[in-house]
């Protein structure tokens, strides 16, 4: 099993460029200026170029930051990437870009639950192949995939978001075992309630407690090199392990199903 990198080594390892894929603010642009820190170039996609932008300026005064504004759910995704990236050595892929609907299945339109398969993952599983075999090449690299920890039973009125981020943990996990012998570290991170622009305007200031995006991505890099999964918060491995691990399936299901109707709900 690999062991986590130190501070060292992590440029070495996972450099010298850096994709960031979904930057444009909260944990994207939290990675971005983590990854600027430890000396990465950086390569910032998302929808958003004025938001990209603003994630981009300050940190042109740390390290070498290219942009570039596109649909992550678009069907020609890994032609993109793969063109944006063909004159780059990346040796890191952090995959945070994510599309969610809160509310009922059946009220949500089609189009909504596609995209979220799309951006969710399709988006993961292109930037895993189309990056990772240049990664295999030199013998070295690393994927990190945020999923949640909705990923752990089913989510009700983020059913099909949470079903996605299943998806993502089952690809990172598998990765992990196939790729390290090539020197790739893969890891999945399931994160928690994060205070991002996204959760703060879905939940409203009556959410459930969350962490810093800021602590989230400094427990995930310390993780990179380590387990094929982690979860960020001590609170919220502890949330883990009693849905996971001690109550009946369809008992955890129900709690879970009791908290995230709370999103669904309309506030005054």
């Amino acid at each position: 099993m690999p062991h986590p990198r130190t501070s060292s080594t992590f440029l070495a390892h996972y450099g010298p460029w850096a994709v960031v894929a979904g930057a444009s603010e909260g944990l994207g642009a939290a990675f971005a200026h983590a990854l600027a820190t430890r000396g990465l170039k950086l390569l910032l996609l998302a929808r958003r170029a004025e938001q990209l932008a603003e994630v981009a300026a300050p940190l042109r005064a740390i390290t070498e930051v290219r942009t570039a504004a596109i649909d992550l759910g678009d069907p020609d995704l890994a032609a993109t990437l793969a063109a944006l990236t063909g004159e780059l050595e990346v040796g890191l892929c952090v995959y945070n870009a994510a599309f969610s609907q809160v509310g009922p299945f059946l009220e949500q339109s089609l189009l909504d639950h596609q995209r979220i398969v799309d951006v969710n993952c399709r988006g993961p599983m292109i930037a895993a192949r189309v990056l990772g075999e240049a990664m295999a090449r030199r013998g070295r690299g690393g994927i990190l995939l945020m999923s949640s920890l909705t990923a752990l039973c089913g989510s009700p009125y983020l059913a099909g978001y949470g079903a996605s981020k299943a998806f993502n943990l089952s690809l990172g996990e598998a990765l992990w075992y196939e790729l390290g012998p090539q020197g790739i570290d893969v890891l999945v991170c399931c994160a928690g309630a994060t205070s991002t622009p996204g959760f703060l305007r879905t939940s409203g200031a009556g959410g459930p407690r969350s962490m810093t995006p800021e602590a989230v991505v400094e427990e995930a890099l310390a993780a990179l090199g380590g387990p094929p999964s982690m979860i960020p918060g001590a609170l919220n491995r502890m949330a883990a392990r009693v849905l996971a691990r001690l109550l009946p399936r369809r008992t955890a299901v129900r709690i879970m199903g009791a908290q995230t109707a709370r999103l669904s709900r309309p506030r005054g």
